[in-house]
């Protein structure tokens, strides 16, 4: 099914434009242009790793949108959109999940909390302009939606991870009532971040395999930010966009306006 065939209303709005920006741009510029915004987007949430069918069913998943295989593949190609796997990776260099590490889902999509510092999401993201990249790591107190920590890095590694959990606790005045909620990524199944989560009384949830809807409200926030930085002004670098990206974050938490489901 074409783009076209599924409501112009629900495109705009997840790509923040109007129906006449949409109009004047697809007849003046290249017409896969919007369809790429929104199959960046998954792939971006993916750290790179989704090939076109995975793409088309983040799509549906996400936003309700039905996407043609073939034409994914074909814009994929168009704008350099190549999947990164493991195995790409040197041996000695790879990380692996620890599956005896992997805990059961706390939340099962409860996503509305009472309380601040009860339950905290985290993800890690990819920052990309041109041909640069780094990683921002993630915390988000389900309370309020506020941004609890966060760090960039150029590295996607475990570090990052305990530099982020090991800012949010000590910001934190008691975690011993906490869950924290993530994917199955290696960096969250590893030894180290385990010990760290233990040591404080902080209980570890984890999505099940294959399910991004159990981590929405991270893969929303990073959407968010993507869209209101990124797509939304002219960054002539990757300095630039880094930059904007730390002053959104302190303006996502002091001013802007949060959907909170009650």
């Amino acid at each position: 099914m074409h783009i076209e065939n599924y409501s112009l209303d629900n495109m705009c709005e997840v790509l923040d434009i109007s129906k006449r920006t949409y109009y004047k741009y697809r007849a003046a510029e290249d017409k896969d242009y919007y369809d790429y915004l929104l199959i960046k987007e998954i792939f971006d949430e993916s750290k790179g790793t989704y090939g076109y069918r995975r793409i088309c069913e983040g799509l549906l998943i996400k936003y309700g949108v039905i996407f043609n295989h073939k034409k994914t593949a074909r814009i994929m190609k168009k704008y350099g959109l190549k999947p990164e796997y493991i195995k790409r990776i040197r041996p000695n260099v790879a990380y692996q999940r620890i599956e005896k590490n992997v805990k059961p889902n706390l939340l099962n999509r409860n996503f509305n909390v009472s309380e601040p510092d009860r339950v905290w999401v985290t993800d890690i993201t990819y920052l990309i302009f041109g041909n640069k990249r780094a990683y921002l790591s993630t915390i988000l107190d389900l309370y309020d939606r506020k941004i609890v920590a966060y760090q960039i890095s150029k590295r996607n590694d475990i570090k990052l991870v305990i530099d982020t959990l090991n800012q949010a606790i000590a910001k934190t005045k008691d975690v011993s009532n906490l869950i924290i909620h993530s994917d199955q990524g290696f960096q969250y199944t590893s030894f180290e971040y385990k010990a760290v989560c233990e040591s404080n009384g902080i209980q570890i949830s984890m999505s099940r395999k294959g399910t991004p809807i159990d981590d929405s409200p991270i893969e929303s926030f990073h959407s968010i930010l993507k869209k209101e930085t990124l797509y939304n002004n002219y960054i002539t670098s990757f300095e630039e966009y880094l930059l904007l990206v730390e002053d959104w974050l302190l303006f996502y938490n002091s001013s802007r306006l949060k959907n909170r489901k009650r």
